[in-house]
């Protein structure tokens, strides 16, 4: 860990901002290659509609780690949304609760545009709950694999 005690600002992203060109530097030089080539073109083609955002994890003015709210993820279940979704922070900034953060942050987001609930995906047991979440099903994703659905009731 890079310090033990981190100040952490999150905030959301906007189109064509310093902070937009930043999260994209962030993301191509991430670690986490399953997601990294996707989260690229989306950034860079700015890939987000209507309430769909990312948002960013800052700490002394640079990123450690983001989180994306999205109406789909890598899933065929168009009927499920808002997906909290691309939860990553920088192995040197882990332990710090920024994922925490972040979730938070995005919950604050859904449930001013009026949503009452949350979904994030996930292959983990026990990581989400701590946050609020509970298991929903088993889902499939698009590549075929199956992955753990949770939910987070925000009202």
């Amino acid at each position: 860990m890079a310090e033990t005690n981190v100040f952490v600002t999150i905030k959301k992203v906007d189109k064509g901002t310093e902070t937009a060109a930043a999260l994209l530097e962030f993301v191509e030089n991430f670690s986490w290659e399953e997601v990294k080539e996707h989260t690229v073109r989306m950034i860079r083609n700015w890939e987000f509609e209507e309430w769909e955002t990312p948002f960013a994890a800052m700490v002394n003015g640079c990123i450690v780690g983001m989180a994306t709210i999205m109406k789909s993820d890598y899933y065929p279940l168009p009927e499920i949304y808002p997906w909290i979704s691309t939860l990553f922070v920088s192995e040197e900034y882990r332990g710090h609760r920024i994922s925490g953060k972040l979730i938070d942050f995005a919950n604050s987001y859904a449930g001013d545009l009026g949503f009452d609930k949350t979904y994030i995906p996930s292959e983990h047991v026990g990581l989400y709950e701590k946050y609020g979440y509970r298991y929903v099903k088993d889902i499939v994703n698009y590549g075929g694999d199956t992955d753990r659905l949770y939910a987070k009731e925000l009202r």
